[in-house]
């Protein structure tokens, strides 16, 4: 297992606090603006962003070809399927148990890396460590959270849901190390650009937002939603993989729930009780767990 340079570590926690102050704001925005709107405006916002900061930095795309048909895979497995997956099944079940369910995401990544990408080898600290980070989820989110398993046959759907969405984004970050090539920048703008045209239809039949009156807070929301949560985060998310690997970057699932527990201190004044700070230190023991270095890798 090869050691984390400090800029490795810089974009974990840069990809965890954008994807984790990302909770707040889409409750912010969905106050207002419907799921599919939200989504598709969010995905239209990151494109035109991300194409602009390609032309403006003199690069350009490849022709159509083979590299399209990867970017349409990941925009798909990694956009628009997961993005429908999980807005759906929390429809219906607490967004408690839908975090813990998303913290899946790391031990199905570890699994899928292992058998898949070279040098993301599963050695035994690094199972052990992702069990651990699983085990703080589960704590931070309380006893409460994970009551809610089962029930009727459409919570059991919507459970399912949401495990499809967090095995969508395991299966995309294993394929953006096998399939992804050349410029990160480009790669990024190609792959929104993608999932806003998928998207975009979606939204102008199911919710026609034409009719909408949205409030000026889930304007402003969905505009940073689309600079922050989206575009810049899929830049960091795609150069974090090329740098350190699948594996590793699937950490920030056990990251977001720490930010999304200090936002709300700091900015919310919430009180949060003592699981919650008993779940944040399994989290980071988890994660320092996962990344100790040992000879049984080269055993």
């Amino acid at each position: 297992m090869q050691a984390r340079s400090l800029k490795d570590w810089g974009l974990l926690a840069a990809l965890a606090v954008l994807w984790g102050s990302n909770f707040m704001f889409v409750k912010l925005g969905v106050a207002t603006v419907p799921p599919a709107t939200l989504v598709a405006s969010r995905l239209v916002i990151g494109a035109i962003i991300l194409v602009a900061v390609v032309r403006a930095m003199g690069h350009t795309f490849p022709p159509v070809g083979r590299a399209w048909v990867s970017y349409a895979v990941l925009a798909i497995v990694g956009n628009c399927l997961p993005f429908w997956l999980i807005t759906t099944g929390q429809r219906s079940i607490d967004s408690a148990l839908a975090g813990i369910l998303m913290a899946i995401m790391p031990l199905t990544t570890l699994v899928l890396a292992h058998f898949f990408v070279a040098g993301e080898t599963m050695t035994r600290y690094r199972a052990a460590g992702f069990l651990l980070g699983f085990a703080g989820i589960a704590v931070l989110m309380g006893p409460a959270a994970l009551s809610g398993l089962g029930g009727s046959s459409v919570e059991i759907l919507a459970q399912l849901c949401v495990l499809a969405g967090a095995l969508c984004y395991a299966t995309q970050s294993v394929l953006v190390r096998l399939m992804l090539k050349g410029n990160v920048m480009v790669a990024s703008a190609a792959i929104i650009a993608i999932a806003a045209l998928i998207s975009l239809p979606v939204a102008l039949l199911v919710d026609e937002p034409w009719n909408l009156s949205p409030s000026r807070v889930s304007v402003y929301t969905v505009i940073w939603i689309g600079i922050g949560p989206t575009a810049l985060a899929t830049f960091v998310y795609l150069k974090l993989i090329g740098s350190a690997g699948p594996t590793f970057m699937s950490l920030t699932n056990y990251c977001i729930p720490v930010v999304a527990l200090l936002l709300g201190v700091a900015l919310l004044g919430e009180e949060p009780g003592a699981n919650a700070y008993a779940g944040l230190v399994l989290i980071l023991a988890g994660i320092a767990l996962s990344q100790l270095r040992r000879s049984e890798s080269r055993n």
